[in-house]
């Protein structure tokens, strides 16, 4: 890939490529060995778990014909979990709606979450500051999202749901406006994309209703809302997450958050340590990816935070476990989709962006929405109708229910923070005193692509290979087994200028890109699948089954 010469300022969605719609959009007859379920599930995270949990549920307690429906969920992951990730400190309450007869202590959390505390860090030195109301913890519990999912997924399959691991949904086969269901990516291809040996071709999922829980910026959610032509009030943003699991020497007795250093001031977010155990604790540093400097790199930056007074206390003497990163929607309500349905379609969980920033918390509302999806599809499944006017009541359900309720009034928080730190600060303040009232109507904002860079030299950071690590050290402590000659799954743009070569460099925590001289390299098989490049670069798209992360405990 050759590059040109350096500029002052860029823009990074002057160079990013289109999605692919005619990928990912099929209008193909479906396969004669095409595999028939009635409903099926599009990735196996909180929010397709617990919609294919309680539609099994509805179904059998239906009887009748509805009590042999045929529920499948696919997932890419080699096995549950592994492509899942976040802090977490869960909110509960769709858990013991989901699970009315399973006692707390039968949950898959560890522990409740003990008491709050915010800092305000410089580099040497750390303030404490009020807990902001929507960031209290009381009665949450802290919890490993791979090991939710796992707990979800035995249950979903001990209700006679056909869990499918090792199987990404490559594109949407369509007839007309109507999903039909998805063909899945093929197995076994060398790196020219032609079949090498154990090459296993694509499989065709048919299926009256297709809920799409793809998670953050799923390839299918994408050419579907461009399809259809389904726009939002904005755009919607994101942050990337990088994240660390600790075994420490150190208690850690409460759940922290932080907000300045290491981040410029005109960056949003902001890092979290919170006690898994005893003995374990999880290290993580979000970054809006509306950032100003080109050269900002959020892995650098967490490298660093583990430096600080604050942190270095509980590390010392520790072990890292394991490392990952992903992607967040931070939209929030005016990122909505117009709709979230469509003939045969669903659109749930991280996919459909329901999370909300100013209260950390997204695991609760994607659970919720996929139970809402599931009752909305056993509804339309009793009147034999699954058309896009008998899937609409799942919008109402979404935006009348605690989540619509949520997000709407925290609808500008993040988009405050547009003003820079200290204004965004003030404003959020009042936003939250007057529980949304002021500074009410909608912040218009830009993709994050759309926002200019300004070109400035990049930190100077040399891990210590103990403490801190390179990103290719880091992609080994996220299990990440793909082989190396898959083929490319990420499309750059045909002209990348060495600043944004550098860009793409500094933005993948993972080190996929690296800038060579005049040419960008791309390291395709280091991808964790975070998708940070899709939202300002490169396009991601789905690789074959178990490539990728293999998180065990994140």
């Amino acid at each position: 890939m050759n590059v040109r010469s350096d500029m002052q300022t860029l823009r990074p969605a002057e160079y990013q490529p289109e999605l692919p719609l005619d990928r990912v959009i099929v209008k193909d007859e479906p396969s004669d060995e095409a595999v028939p379920m009635d409903v099926l599930f599009v990735g196996a995270g909180p929010a397709g778990l617990a919609g294919a949990i309680e539609l099994a549920r509805l179904a059998k307690e239906a009887g009748g014909s509805l009590s042999e429906l045929e529920i499948g969920v696919l997932e890419k992951a080699a096995a549950l979990g592994e492509h899942c990730l976040s802090g977490a400190v869960v909110n509960p309450r769709p858990f013991r709606e989901l699970f009315p007869d399973v006692g707390e202590s039968e949950l898959p959390f560890r522990g409740r979450a003990p008491r709050d505390r915010v800092y305000l860090l410089t580099a040497s030195r750390a303030t404490r500051i009020p807990t902001p109301p929507s960031m209290h913890n009381k009665g949450n519990f802290v919890a490993s999202i791979c090991e939710i999912v796992r707990w979800l997924g035995e249950r979903a399959e001990g209700l006679g749901v056909n869990v499918f691991t090792g199987f990404p949904a490559d594109s949407l086969l369509v007839d007309g406006s109507r999903v039909l269901g998805v063909r899945t990516t093929p197995v076994g291809l060398d790196r020219d994309g032609n079949p090498g040996s154990g090459y296993m071709p694509p499989t065709d999922v048919t299926a009256k209703v297709t809920v799409l829980c793809e998670g953050t910026r799923g390839t299918l959610t994408q050419g579907f809302l461009r399809w259809q032509q389904i726009e939002s009030a904005n755009p919607q943003i994101y942050a990337l997450g990088v994240k660390e699991l600790w075994k420490v020497e150190r208690p850690l007795q409460s759940v922290i958050h932080t907000l300045g250093w290491p981040l410029p001031r005109n960056a949003f977010g902001g890092s979290w340590l919170y006690p898994m155990s005893e003995d374990l604790v999880s290290l993580g540093l979000v970054v809006g990816l509306d950032y100003r400097q080109h050269s900002l790199d959020v892995h650098v930056l967490l490298q660093m935070l583990k430096r600080h007074p604050l942190v270095a206390a509980y590390l010392e003497g520790g072990e890292l476990l394991e490392w990952g990163a992903k992607t967040i929607p931070e939209g929030g309500y005016y990122a909505l989709p117009e709709r979230l349905h469509g003939d045969g379609v669903l659109i749930a969980g991280d996919a459909a962006g329901t999370v909300d920033v100013p209260s950390l918390k997204g695991i609760h509302y994607a659970v919720q929405s996929g139970v809402f999806a599931a009752r909305t599809v056993f509804r339309a499944l009793e009147r034999s109708d699954t058309s896009a006017a008998g899937l609409a009541d799942y919008d109402a359900l979404i935006r009348d229910s605690f989540i619509g309720q949520d997000l709407y009034r925290t609808r500008n928080m993040r988009l405050a923070f547009k003003a820079g730190f200290f204004g965004g600060g003030l404003k959020a303040a009042l936003m939250a005193a007057t529980r949304g009232v002021v500074f009410g109507s909608r912040i218009p904002v830009p993709s994050d692509a759309e926002e200019p860079r300004d070109v400035v030299p990049p930190l100077q950071f040399n891990p210590d290979g103990v403490r801190s690590l390179s990103k290719v050290d880091a992609v080994f402590r996220s299990g990440n087994t793909t082989r190396d000659d898959i083929p490319s799954h990420l499309i750059v743009g045909p002209e990348v200028p060495p600043d944004l070569a550098d860009l793409y460099a500094h933005l993948c925590p993972a080190g996929v890109y690296e800038r060579d001289g005049d040419r960008l390299v791309v390291n395709a098989p280091n991808c964790i699948d975070c998708k940070a490049t899709d939202v300002l670069g490169p396009r991601w798209t789905p690789r074959e089954g178990g490539s990728g992360p293999a998180y065990k405990r994140m």
